[in-house]
């Protein structure tokens, strides 16, 4: 998987071997971030990644400039990876909540620009 586009593009970034989660493809991400940048100016947004897996949606709006970046992931190995690799890249707007979405979105206080929800297939 690698960060498409801002600060860090073209950015490979590798999960360890026996991650389960299929990050979003390339093409996938690319398409969905041609698109939001006609909406948004991705510095002036805070965005919350339900369902983060190996955090490659979050990575992107972070390297992009988004003000905030908030990724939620239950697997405590995939959450560990989040922070690790967020915390490598300098991605200080990142936080990862190691929680279940569905009990994390009903105590949510922030206000958010973007919520993108890539849930698991099973």
């Amino acid at each position: 998987m690698r960060i498409i586009s801002g600060k860090y593009r073209g950015k490979q970034i590798i999960p360890a071997k026996g991650f389960t989660a299929r990050p979003t493809t390339d093409f996938a991400k690319e398409s969905l971030f041609n698109i939001l940048g006609n909406q948004f100016d991705f510095e002036d947004i805070n965005v919350l990644d339900l369902f983060a897996g190996t955090g490659s949606i979050s990575y992107e709006f972070a390297s992009r400039g988004a003000l905030r970046v908030d990724s939620v992931e239950m697997s405590p190995k995939y959450a560990s990876y989040i922070q690790k690799t967020a915390s490598e890249l300098k991605f200080d707007q990142l936080t990862v909540y190691r929680a279940n979405v569905f009990q994390f979105i009903k105590g949510i206080a922030s206000k958010y620009n973007i919520v993108f929800a890539d849930p698991p297939y099973d």
